[in-house]
């Protein structure tokens, strides 16, 4: 790559944002207000904004390697308290996608170094499934599948952090568990029973 073109690219989207709208960069420099947080996955090939058909000011991003929502991870944990505490955004997607490099990596029994414990919360999902993985004998089914269940049991991690339980209760917050298809470009509701969801874990993970 040419890291000069990406300068030329820069100049030329400048200049196609003041054709359509010459007020374009003054009007982004006032702020941000996004209705929507997006926790994602950092592989190349899946753009948050390009999939979802939005631009600059529409979702809060986050990326990192198979989307996922650790309770210790500082990174996510802060993106996440920004977005609803101070941004007040309404929703919260967590977004897989089939074709995940990092759930296939927990798939299998390799050493792979620092990635270990970050790649041990997936497996742990694995774990916690693994009645109903077992029993699909297609290993690419397995694997869809697996990066499905992943993005469930992110979106419970998000359900049992204070500030998502508290946005919801004051302005009805939701999170949502979707999957973008690679090989056809689709985005893919899952359609988690969020209240379900929270209805099932507040015994335990209740916080006022």
């Amino acid at each position: 790559m040419d890291l000069k073109k990406v300068f030329e690219n820069n100049k030329t989207w400048i200049s196609d944002k003041l054709a359509t709208n010459p007020k374009y960069f003054e009007e982004m420099g006032k702020g941000q207000s996004p209705e929507l947080l997006y926790i994602g996955c950092s592989d190349s090939r899946v753009t948050a904004e390009d999939l979802m058909g939005l631009g600059p000011g529409d979702v809060f991003v986050h990326r990192n390697i198979a989307n996922m929502v650790i309770s210790i991870d500082l990174n996510v944990m802060s993106v996440v308290n920004y977005a609803v505490d101070h941004l007040k955004v309404n929703h919260v997607v967590v977004c897989g996608h089939y074709g995940c490099g990092g759930v296939k990596a927990a798939m299998q029994s390799a050493d792979l170094g620092i990635l270990n414990p970050w790649l041990r919360n997936i497996r742990d999902v694995y774990r916690i499934h693994k009645d109903e993985l077992s029993a699909i004998k297609d290993e690419d089914k397995r694997y869809d599948r697996l990066v499905e269940l992943n993005v469930k049991e992110q979106c419970v991690n998000l359900i049992k952090t204070a500030a998502v339980q508290k946005a919801n209760r004051d302005r009805n917050l939701k999170v949502h568990g979707w999957v973008f298809d690679i090989h056809t470009g689709k985005l893919i509701d899952l359609n988690l029973d969020f209240d379900g969801y929270l209805k099932n874990i507040m015994e335990i993970y209740h916080l006022d």
